[in-house]
């Protein structure tokens, strides 16, 4: 059987976050500790609005270009998660979250676990397609198979019955009274 460490790191972070708590409690004082831990709430939130906005732009250039969105989803997702850590009143969530926003450290994490992860599925752009003008995506290959019909006004005209609402020209019935 294997062990991890995993569950007992998850027991001991309330016990590490409030020992975390101490001892910037007693180096900067009270107030200035929950200052610094509204603070970094406050920037987490700011990271996980802003981040959640740029990671759907970069999935849907990615997709436009038809590349593999791979790298811009794993890159949003640890930003995602880096702004969860901030969002998460403690100082060592805070370092963790605060390690995740850069750069070099997210690439250091995707080289150590890219290899485990597979992404799976079709990212194929919907929509209408170049040559496609009915603005309906018609499959794979039948990007022109489109037909439009274009009409003059006495080709296509609609008969309506004398009933309907929508028929008949407004009057002075249809206004409203003062």
């Amino acid at each position: 059987m294997r062990f991890s460490f995993l569950p007992i790191v998850i027991l001991m972070m309330p016990i590490l976050e409030i020992a975390g708590f101490i001892i910037v409690g007693k180096a900067i004082g009270l107030w200035l500790t929950l200052a610094l831990v509204l603070f970094t709430s406050f920037l987490g939130l700011l990271i996980l609005r802003l981040g959640g906005i740029g990671m759907v732009r970069n999935l849907q250039d990615a997709g436009r270009t038809g590349a593999q969105p791979a790298d811009e989803l794993v890159n949003g997702a640890m930003r995602v998660v880096a702004g969860i850590l901030l969002f998460i009143p403690g100082f060592i969530t805070d370092i963790l979250g605060l390690l995740l926003l850069s750069p070099a450290i997210r690439r250091f994490f995707w080289k150590a676990f890219g290899p485990r992860v597979v992404v799976a599925g079709s990212f194929r752009q919907s929509g209408p397609r170049p040559g496609n003008y009915s603005g309906f995506d018609n499959g794979p290959g039948r990007a022109g198979d489109s037909k439009v019909v274009d009409l003059d006004e006495e080709e296509f005209h609609r008969e309506g019955s004398a009933e309907s609402p929508w028929s008949r020209k407004p009057d002075d019935r249809d206004l409203p009274k003062p």
